[in-house]
């Protein structure tokens, strides 16, 4: 279990949670709900707003039953015979074939048959005359046997919406792979027109389309299923026609249908058989009106070599369809456009394999991410976000505008958007558990601007034994014993005085970067140069020493203040040893409790340092290296040498007796010189020459606050030498 948990962190939760968002991610664009659907399709309707199709083809003219052809002829639908001169004056005016994207499901009510029932007051000779009249639907019938005519028919998505009607010719349908009915769009009804004017057509041809879930009309059935039967749409009837050919080939795979052909064009689908329509804005000037056709008011060329679409944009026909370039184009537009389209090879597609190829992009960008996510900042992070999904968008662009390709762009970003979102969240999560470990750990050892500094770049912190050049600082309360004598029966007033004691000493350590490593009692432990890199960290704890004597001195000054005239505050004395080595650090205890301290010869120096003041008489001890780091910025002095535990040489020892200023005192100077002479006379065991030079610096020494080193020094002096005599 440890070794998975290992394994989980240096993976790095961030990932594992991209991970597993990033496969919910694709298994719900497999799944396809609505909602993901939706957002696809009008993505790529923007495509079409940006760029709808540009040229015109002027190969397909439309004759509109519009309002004033209404207002003026009557009502529809119009006796049939006037739908026989509309197809008589196109063919006069050269039109190729004629489509109708209208229905004659039933009889013309207007025929001699029916006004010989239906007129009332006629004699019998007229209503017999009117009996034995070809019907309007006959006259109709001929007049499109003798044209190039196709007629619509109509799908009904709900079984039994209307009446069958007879089953008349059925279009030729050729298949090349598995049978299409497995995949293709299906109406379960199929409205016919009447069988006398089926037979006499050329083709016939489905004019139903079949909106998405949002009613947006953006995909045409060139074929589908209608009635258990394979039909082609009225756009592809009229192209069979125009081309002579005698079937059409729909090519199927696998996966669903992939397109079908007519004569030399072959136009893509999606598995479904359906065509995305490139649209190009409405063109009005190919409508023509139904009326200007019957009154001769059309110029001789505006038919001519044209596939001529009859239909209606009347409002009250209810033909109005949303397309993704408009949000109510005449039903005969969309049969026209589809036209337009296939003649200029320019239809939209989008192959199966499409969904493959974003989610192969969903997975490449969100895996980028995943992966570079713990190696980049935030900013580089949200750059390569930005180049990843502008090279999305513009290779989705590039096969819109070149190719007529359709990629879905959405769901790779949306994807890696959300991925990317989880992953600086995460991070953030992460980071401020981070940070906030870190400020529990070490708000009671370090400033609180260090504590922040770390928070906000913990890759300087490095725990568990690590090895670094560090000082370390001890300080004790001199004659404590006697102190707590004194309150023997207030312990709270003693835990009071060293409360008092260490706030300001420890702001002190903590102002100059110092790490508290404990309080023993009445005791400082402190380090320099972790967890936090402080490449001044003799200068700091040498520093920090002055400051806590001074912040003694006037701690002792308003104990007396507090005590008042006539009674006198015991004054409170520390001793502070400083030294400077390769230490360990990190956290040390057990696995219940642990600290974050220092270990090795060098802290136990810096504590012998400061046992050793009080038998100096100095308050500040530093050891060698720590001296030769500061000599420059502090008035060091030479105290003694100190045979050091496992080393043979002796460790040379020093005390700091102030600042830059002190140190270029020349009183100090001349200190330095004779006390240097008479530490040379002392180790060469000229007592006579030492004692003389120390007599000499006693008296400098007074200003210094040495006075008790150097009575110490010349009693071990008059010693070794009244030892020497009388050897």
């Amino acid at each position: 279990m440890t070794a998975i948990l290992n394994r989980t962190r240096r993976f790095g939760t961030g990932r594992i949670v991209g991970l597993l968002l990033l496969v919910c991610l694709l298994a719900l664009r497999i799944l396809d709900p609505g909602p993901i659907e939706t957002v696809r399709l009008k993505s790529l309707d923007i495509y079409q707003l940006i760029y709808p199709r540009a040229e015109r083809q002027d190969h397909v003219a439309v004759i509109d039953i519009d309002e004033r052809s209404l207002r003026d002829l009557g009502q529809w639908p119009w006796p049939r015979t006037i739908m026989a001169e509309m197809v008589t004056r196109i063919v006069e005016a050269g039109g190729t074939v004629i489509g109708f994207d209208v229905l004659f499901p039933e009889p013309d009510r207007s025929s001699p048959e029916v006004a010989a029932e239906a007129f009332q007051g006629l004699d019998d000779a007229t209503r017999e005359k009117l009996r034995h009249l070809p019907s309007n639907d006959t006259i109709f019938a001929e007049t499109i046997r003798s044209s190039a005519v196709v007629l619509g028919r109509s799908g009904y998505r709900v079984s039994g919406a209307l009446p069958t009607a007879q089953a008349g010719i059925q279009t030729g349908i050729a298949t090349l792979g598995p049978d299409p009915r497995l995949f293709l769009f299906e109406f379960p009804h199929l409205l016919r027109n009447l069988a006398v004017l089926d037979e006499a057509a050329r083709g016939h041809g489905m004019f139903s389309v079949a909106p998405d879930r949002d009613g947006v009309v953006r995909r045409i059935p060139v074929v589908a299923v209608a009635d258990g039967t394979i039909v082609p749409s009225l756009s592809l009837e009229m192209l069979r026609v125009a081309t002579g050919s005698e079937a059409i080939l729909v090519k199927t795979d696998q996966s669903g249908v992939r397109g079908v052909g007519v004569g030399e064009f072959e136009i893509p689908t999606d598995g479904k058989g359906r065509v995305w329509v490139h649209y190009a804005p409405p063109d009005l000037d190919r409508y023509i009106s139904a009326i200007d056709l019957l009154r001769g008011r059309v110029p001789a060329d505006a038919l001519a070599g044209k596939m001529v679409l009859i239909g209606t944009s009347a409002a009250g026909l209810l033909d109005l369809k949303v397309t993704p370039v408009h949000p109510a184009l005449p039903g005969v537009e969309l049969h026209a456009q589809l036209l337009e389209s296939a003649l200029a090879g320019s239809t939209l597609s989008r192959p199966s394999y499409t969904a493959f190829i974003e989610l192969a992009l969903a997975a490449l960008m969100s895996v980028l991410l995943i992966a570079q996510a713990p190696k980049v900042n935030a900013g580089t992070l949200f750059v390569l976000g930005g180049v990843t999904a502008g090279v999305t968008l513009g290779v989705s662009w590039y096969c819109f505008t070149s190719r007529g390709l359709l990629i879905d762009y959405t769901f790779p970003l949306l994807s890696s958007f959300l991925v990317y979102a989880v992953l600086v969240w995460t991070n953030y999560m992460t980071v401020s558990a981070d940070r906030y470990r870190i400020r529990s750990a070490f708000s009671q050892y370090l400033s609180p601007d260090l504590v922040e500094q770390l928070a906000q770049s913990p890759e300087k912190l490095t725990l568990g034994g690590e090895q670094r050049e560090l000082t370390v600082l001890f300080s004790d309360v001199r004659g404590f014993t006697a102190i707590s004598e004194l309150y023997k029966d207030d312990p709270q007033g003693l835990t009071a005085l060293i409360n008092r004691l260490f706030t300001p000493l420890t702001r002190d350590i903590m102002k100059r970067r110092g790490t508290i490593d404990k309080y023993m009692g009445d005791a400082i432990m402190a380090f320099w140069n972790a967890p936090l890199a402080d490449p001044d960290h003799e200068v700091n704890a040498c520093e920090a020493a002055l400051a806590m004597l001074d912040s003694l001195t006037a701690l002792n000054e308003q104990r007396q203040k507090d005590m008042g005239d006539g009674q006198e505050a015991l004054p409170l004395r520390i001793g502070i040893g400083v030294n400077t080595g390769r230490c360990v650090v990190g956290n040390f205890g057990s696995d219940l409790h642990f600290n974050y301290s220092v270990l090795g010869d060098t802290v136990n120096l810096a504590s012998r340092l400061e046992g050793l003041t009080k038998q100096y008489g100095v308050s500040i001890l530093v050891g060698e290296k720590t001296a030769q780091a500061v000599r420059a910025r502090f008035a060091v002095l030479e105290i003694d040498h100190l045979q050091v535990r496992g080393k043979r040489d002796l460790e040379r020892i020093f005390t700091i007796l102030g600042d830059a200023d002190v140190l270029r005192s020349p009183d100090f100077a001349e200190l330095v010189e004779r006390n240097g002479a008479m530490l040379a006379a002392y180790r060469r065991g000229d007592w006579p020459r030492a004692l003389e030079l120390i007599l000499l610096c006693r008296e400098l020494g007074k200003t210094f606050g040495l006075d008790e080193y150097y009575e110490l020094s010349i009693q071990r002096i008059r010693h070794r030498a009244d030892a020497a005599a009388s050897g």
